[in-house]
């Protein structure tokens, strides 16, 4: 139950400063394309330092390591909640780099603490329960997350004064310091006595080659590479092109955590017995028509309507959510006991680098095809359906690797996807009395 609580308030609190808020935010002190990767970026870029920092997390104990970084990034939340209120004696891109500074700080102290986390969690978890936690877990930060962004988009309105910013991250702060207090009641994870002691040094090579182990790796690198940037991005062409407000926009963002929640209906129960490779290819395929659209909404196919914006991101959050609980089961099940806080280290780390270095390129990408407006194949190709063609050919990539992973007891997709869909009609027979 702490966990579930920690899940709920921790979302309450990083959704306004990872996410939208922030995006919108950085757009209002003129940050270009590049600048916005540069900020998405980021989180997932300092996650390397979970490599020589999984060597210490044994021996401090995952609760204290944990505990100390998400103490020390509330900190910096409550700096960022004062930069809006610097506007009367500094100007926008001084702002704007002071912000960047501190954003900084904030995910260099989770990048280090985030590695303690999965082998906390795994530790704690019996391995029957894994996604049926996964699962939970997610539908907690969804509804979470989307209670943010109305609340955001209340607050924020059509068009935010500065003091508007600060409000929102000074509730991200408060909201941080309240996940800390559930963080301190969950039990502490138990670890090998060797692991604790050992001054062997790390084979990273072999960890890596660890042939069900390496081939998760690629799939994680092909994802990270697709999806890195891609939330600020669509915020970005909303701002840009679609000409919306922030209010808008937010809160259209926010049906993407409707579609997270019903993640916990889909999966919740099948998780275990299914598997996760299933549900993986499911969820890059449903990415694969996601993309799809947005590339024909860019490209003036498909009028940018609030109606089939809230659909699309129903579906991102669905698809999201089902891959990020998939993937972490599958790191569950395919890491060993021995060398698991390497393991997870590396696992983070390689994933979330590929996330960090992608939105820096796809942003360069972008500003650098600002100018171009090609009429070809009933399509305009500008800036962003570009990006979104781009992005395609990413999952696809993503799809090829899936199929490779190894899962011996994951059953096919087919036998998932007949599940799913007769569970309404289950339910409908049962209503009508039928059975």
């Amino acid at each position: 139950m702490q966990a579930y609580l920690f899940a709920v308030f921790n979302a309450l609190s990083f959704q306004m400063i990872l996410s939208s808020p922030m995006v919108l935010y950085a757009k209002s002190l003129g940050a270009t394309a590049t600048v916005l990767g540069i900020i998405a970026g980021m989180m997932p870029l300092l996650v390397i330092f979970q490599i020589p920092a999984a060597s210490h997390v044994a021996r401090i104990g995952y609760k204290k390591f944990v505990f100390a970084g998400w103490g020390t990034r509330v900190m910096f939340i409550f700096g960022m909640a004062l930069v809006p209120l610097t506007g009367v004696f500094l100007n926008a891109p001084t702002r704007l780099a002071l912000l960047l500074a501190l954003l900084f700080g904030f995910n260099l102290s989770r990048g280090i603490s985030s590695c303690a986390w999965l082998p906390w969690i795994t530790s704690l978890v019996p391995e029957k329960l894994r996604g049926q936690y996964l699962a939970r877990d997610a539908a907690c930060v969804n509804v979470s997350s989307a209670a943010a962004f109305l609340l955001a988009a209340f607050c924020l309105g059509s068009d935010p004064a500065p003091w508007q910013f600060a409000v929102v991250f000074g509730f991200s702060a408060v909201m941080g310091m309240v996940s800390l207090n559930f963080l301190k009641r969950m039990p502490e994870g138990e670890t090998k006595e060797e692991t604790r002691v050992s001054t062997t040094p790390v084979p990273w090579r072999e960890i890596a080659a660890y042939p069900p182990f390496r081939k998760l790796l690629w799939l994680n690198i092909a994802w990270s590479a697709a999806y890195g940037g891609l939330t600020a991005f669509v915020v970005a062409y909303l701002k840009t092109e679609a000409r919306m407000t922030e209010e808008v926009i937010l809160l259209v963002t926010a049906a993407s955590f409707v579609g997270g929640w019903c993640t916990l209906w889909l999966l919740g129960a099948r998780l275990d017995p299914w598997g996760s490779k299933p549900a993986l290819k499911f969820s890059l395929i449903a990415w694969l028509v996601i993309i799809g659209i947005w590339g024909m909404v860019a490209g003036g196919l498909l009028r940018a309507s609030v109606p089939l914006l809230v659909g699309l991101q129903v579906l991102m959050g669905l698809a999201t959510s089902m891959f990020t609980m998939s993937n972490t089961r599958l790191a569950m099940v395919t890491i060993p006991v021995m060398g698991r806080n390497h393991f997870f280290a590396l696992f983070s780390v390689v994933g979330n680098l590929t996330q960090g270095i992608a939105p820096i390129l796809w942003g360069m990408m972008i500003d650098a095809l600002g100018l171009v407006h090609v009429r070809w194949l009933g399509l305009e190709w500008n800036r962003f359906s570009i990006f979104f063609c781009a992005v395609e050919v990413v999952f696809v990539c993503a799809i090829v690797i899936c199929f490779r992973l190894e899962e011996p007891a994951a059953r096919k997709l087919e036998h998932l996807l007949r599940d799913i869909f007769r569970s309404p009609l289950r339910l409908g027979r049962r209503m009508m009395g039928l059975d």
